[in-house]
């Protein structure tokens, strides 16, 4: 056996033992550095080669080769093992008791979206969604908005890539101002009648105070059919403002004016708060707005591919965010989305 045979045996033994005595990865590595990197001892060695006389190169190349080999499977082996022990020190012991959690719950905003939803299910309604990237013709021509309506402002709405799209333009996206848009996709998609409503997120460029922000929720509904009449949609209201703020609310309608609707209303809820006496919540008229509605306007119809002559309807719409003030008793819009938990735990 050669002098280099011996060194290289020598040198495999070496690294096996120091392998051996590793506890961690980090050491481990420093060993391989050592041993097998390219300023190694592995690499020093195999520079010895042109020492050897020419006759013992083959038995010194097969040592040399075979020391290697076994060199790196023994780094490969520590690794391993290193990586089980980590694994099992690290394993979830079943036998503990469980850690416990404090559980969250819904948002005040969630609550009644869920409680507006399910009253408008016993009436029959199903629920319908819709994208929140909306286009014109869908938010606003087809609900008989006119284009030198104040809501299709740039001021208030929310419009994409008006470098290459005119704000009119029936494609130009926009964020939804509303949920009615919904409307007229099921409108578009389902044959008559159509019972739905539509919860969701709107978006209009308002100013945030008290009672305003720039990204809100509604629940429209839409009810389409033949011989739909207003007293149906009086019907409809009256029984979800007794199941929303209980059994004595009692409602009224005032007139008003909706490209969408024809007639239109605005209808109010008597005060939960005074029961209709006056209070500061009511501002002492006893009464508290509550949204708009209406019968739906022949041309939405028309827009749709319906006929007005055969087909007639009423739809409404409210602000998740003013009915949860005026069942929370919360005085400024900007609390519900500030994540307080003080605020929040209350609800």
């Amino acid at each position: 056996m050669t002098e280099l045979e011996e060194k290289l045996l020598a040198t495999l033994a070496e690294a096996k033992d120091a392998l051996a005595q590793a506890k961690a990865s980090s050491a481990i590595e420093e060993l391989r550095i050592k041993y097998l990197s390219r300023k190694g001892v592995m690499t020093a060695l195999m520079g010895q080669m042109g020492t050897v006389p020419p006759a013992d190169k083959p038995a010194v190349g097969k040592t040399l080769n075979l020391v290697k080999k076994q060199m790196e499977a023994a780094f490969q082996e520590a690794t391993a093992a290193l990586s089980d022990q980590s694994a099992t020190a690290q394993a979830i012991d079943v036998t503990l008791p469980a850690r416990l959690r404090a559980l969250g719950h819904q948002h005040p905003i969630t609550q009644v979206m869920e409680q507006a939803v399910a009253i408008f299910r016993r009436m029959g309604f199903v629920v319908a969604d819709g994208p929140d990237l909306e286009d014109v013709w869908h938010n606003f021509d087809a609900l008989n908005a006119p284009q030198d309506h104040p809501s299709r402002a740039v001021t208030d709405t929310f419009y994409f890539d008006l470098e290459h799209h005119d704000y009119l333009a029936k494609d130009t996206m926009i964020l939804r101002t509303q949920t009615s848009p919904v409307q007229i996709r099921a409108m578009e998609t389902h044959p008559a009648p159509v019972r739905i409503v539509c919860p969701g997120r709107c978006y209009r460029r308002d100013t945030p105070d008290a009672t305003h922000g720039m990204s809100f929720h509604q629940i429209e509904g839409l009810y389409v059919d033949k011989k739909v009449s207003l007293a149906d949609l009086k019907g409809t209201l009256s029984y979800y403002a007794k199941e929303m703020f209980g059994s004595n609310v009692k409602i009224r309608f005032r007139p008003h004016f909706f490209p969408f609707t024809e007639p239109s209303v605005e209808w109010d809820a008597s005060c939960m708060a005074c029961g209709g006496k006056g209070c500061k919540v009511c501002k002492g008229t006893g009464w508290i707005e509550i949204s708009g509605a209406g019968m739906v306007n022949p041309q939405v119809l028309r827009n749709v591919g319906w006929d007005p002559e055969q087909l007639s309807g009423y739809a409404f719409g409210m602000g998740i965010e003013r009915i949860a003030m005026i069942q929370y008793g919360i005085n400024d819009l900007r609390l519900l989305y500030e994540n307080d938990l003080r605020f929040l735990h209350q609800f």
